[in-house]
């Protein structure tokens, strides 16, 4: 178990913090919990803004295979996988991988790359619809933390679950007062949120002996 940066090669992100803290109200908030195409594909505001492949996480993807061993033969899941763009660079980067998603929004499987159909599950991630030990790798980026407390805890247990070797999670966190205020005025859809000690600990309580990282506003 230990903190790895494996998102380091992703592009940063700019974001207008101040636009969004003005714009943000329990309406927008509403509707970007439904993970519909609002907050896929609608405006800035609601979420992502439009969501389509560009490659990303191709680098993502061989960073976490060369990290993990990745192999042909082995069984990779995404929780959380959305539109499963992850799933299909894990797969292409890796010919062979098994890699499978599971995702709560519909708008977002049924509008999935071309190469990953049939790869991808509907479902929640505390409860996860595969056996024991299915995975040698379970990944969750950015997802856990859009349960509420009690739910994010079942999700790590799951995760730990279905895995039979290694997971990797990341989750929405900051170090400093100032870093949560950020946050607090940017998250749309976060339920369940904490300073990084205050994750190890959930993490413990669930018996999680995977990876993980922080998803940093700045």
């Amino acid at each position: 178990m230990q903190e790895v940066n494996l998102l380091k090669s992703l592009p940063s992100t700019k974001r207008n913090i101040s636009k969004r803290k003005t714009s943000k109200d329990k309406n927008i908030v509403a509707e970007a919990k439904k993970f519909g195409k609002m907050y896929w594909d609608g405006p800035r505001e609601f979420g992502y803004g439009g969501y389509s492949y560009d490659g990303r996480w191709k680098s993502v993807a061989f960073d976490i295979i060369k990290f993990y061993k990745l192999k042909p033969g082995m069984r990779v899941l995404d929780v959380g996988c959305g539109k499963g763009f992850l799933v299909k660079d894990l797969s292409d980067a890796c010919k062979g991988l098994n890699v499978f998603g599971l995702d709560i929004s519909k708008y977002a499987l049924i509008n999935c790359h071309e190469d990953v159909v049939g790869k991808l599950h509907y479902g929640s991630a505390d409860e996860l619809i595969f056996a024991d030990n299915s995975f040698d790798l379970v990944i969750s980026i950015n997802t856990i933390h859009n349960l509420i407390k009690k739910r994010a805890l079942l999700a790590i247990k799951e995760i730990q679950r279905v895995s039979r070797k290694h997971a990797f999670v990341q989750v929405d966190s900051y170090h400093n007062q100032e870093q949560k205020e950020i946050f607090e005025s940017w998250v749309l859809t976060a339920n369940y949120y904490g300073y990084p000690n205050e994750w190890l600990s959930l993490f413990a309580e669930a018996g999680y002996t995977g990876d993980y990282f922080w998803t940093i506003i700045n």
